[in-house]
């Protein structure tokens, strides 16, 4: 899947603009994520609420970025029987109340029973946990598109 640089981080390209106008490490990856963890608390909760709901609104409408589409398409998130979506909606939705930001998992990494089985567990955790994962998981994301850029 080839990606642009805008692909990288969902909607947030200011992570891409800081990274190049600092001195690079000479791993892309690296000063990415530095940039993400010196930005601000408010920067990085509007960077997790960039990325959209798993099997929600923008997959229906088919207003993912191709990125996201291709992900949630290769864990079978675009093939959900209707229990399976009517339990990713309401995962979604708990989600969403206990911790006001979506649930971000880096779905090539797992399957429809793995991202359920996380979403369920993560809702007993923290917010501040919660925050800590989803940017983990973005850094995760980030570090795949990077791998398939040519």
């Amino acid at each position: 899947m080839a990606l642009s640089h805008a692909a990288l981080f969902e909607h947030s390209p200011w992570v891409e603009v800081r990274a190049d106008a600092a001195p690079s490490s000479g791993d892309r990856w690296a000063d990415l994520m530095a940039v993400v963890e010196g930005a601000s608390a408010d920067e990085q909760l509007a960077l997790i609420r960039a990325h959209p709901e798993l099997a929600g609104k923008a997959a229906m409408d088919r207003t993912l970025t191709d990125a996201s589409a291709a992900e949630q398409a290769s864990a079978g998130l675009d093939r959900l029987t209707p229990d399976e979506f009517a339990r990713f909606h309401e995962l979604n939705a708990a989600y969403r109340a206990r911790f006001d930001m979506p649930f971000i998992i880096c779905v090539r990494l797992t399957d429809k029973a793995g991202i359920l089985a996380a979403m369920d567990a993560r809702l007993a955790h923290t917010r501040e946990a919660e925050i800590a994962t989803a940017l983990d998981e973005i850094g995760k994301i980030v570090r795949l598109r990077l791998e398939d850029m040519p």
